[in-house]
């Protein structure tokens, strides 16, 4: 398995792409953090990963939006593992409002969430990964082609993408590793609370529409060592959506 030995911690997986990421990081043999927000459910989410393969799986609770949070969650992950060797940034948030709508609440909500979550995970990860790492950033495509009401959204994952690159700049010399995915349309309530679908504003076909294991799979890439040469990337895993904006 190409993740034997390794530990992982996965941002927002309580669900979606992060409990899938964490499921399929167990499969390859990874040891998993769930770490989320809420720990509400988290027990069958650490058994699932279990009994996927992962050698062992915790739950912490965090809030990416809290630089405390997030040092105490990777703390906690050295702790018990001893070591660090992959962190996924998965955890996102959305709202929808116009441009004229939006107040500065709204926009640091999002960015704490999608944005410095990921940084804030980084600065971690550059002080614990000590013996190299890979660090996977959940984008959208919405960070290169968007719509309508998600201006805050859309910048910070387009920024993430920034972030990716630097710390894969950074990271080199110290053995870590960074890329981004961009998904598109993937099956998870976030994409069935978008309120664009509803109105008609944003449409999707059956093919337009991937599952959250798709992603899961791509992370699994990035993160071993099939991808030692790939860093600074930025991949779409997307059914081809991007392909004929």
């Amino acid at each position: 398995m190409r993740l034997d030995g390794k530990v992982a911690i996965v941002s927002g997986a309580g669900g979606g792409i992060g409990l899938a990421t964490a499921i399929r990081l167990g499969q390859e043999g990874a040891a998993v953090v769930l770490a989320d927000l809420r720990l509400d459910g988290m027990d069958a989410h650490v058994a699932a990963v279990c009994e996927a393969g992962a050698p062992d799986a915790i739950a912490i609770a965090c809030d990416v939006s809290d630089e405390a949070a997030v040092a105490a969650c990777c703390e906690e992950t050295m702790a018990h593992f001893r070591r660090l060797d992959i962190i996924v940034n998965n955890a996102g948030l959305m709202n929808f409002r116009p441009l004229a709508e939006l107040r500065g609440a709204d926009w640091l909500a999002v960015l704490g969430v999608d944005l410095l979550g990921a940084a804030f995970f980084t600065s971690q990860a550059f002080r614990h990964m000590k013996g190299g790492g890979a660090i996977v950033n959940i984008a959208s495509v919405h960070a290169v082609e968007t719509t309508l009401d998600v201006a805050p959204y859309a910048a910070a994952k387009a920024a993430m993408l920034s972030l990716t690159r630097s710390t894969a700049i950074e990271g080199k010399p110290l053995g870590i590793r960074a890329n981004a995915i961009l998904p598109g349309a993937v099956e998870t309530k976030m994409l069935r609370g978008n309120p664009n679908l509803a109105s008609g504003a944003e449409t999707l076909t059956a093919g337009d529409v991937g599952r959250p294991e798709d992603i899961a799979a791509a992370v699994a890439f990035l993160a071993s060592d099939d991808a030692a040469f790939v860093t600074g990337a930025s991949l779409a895993v997307d059914g081809g959506r991007l392909a004929r904006l």
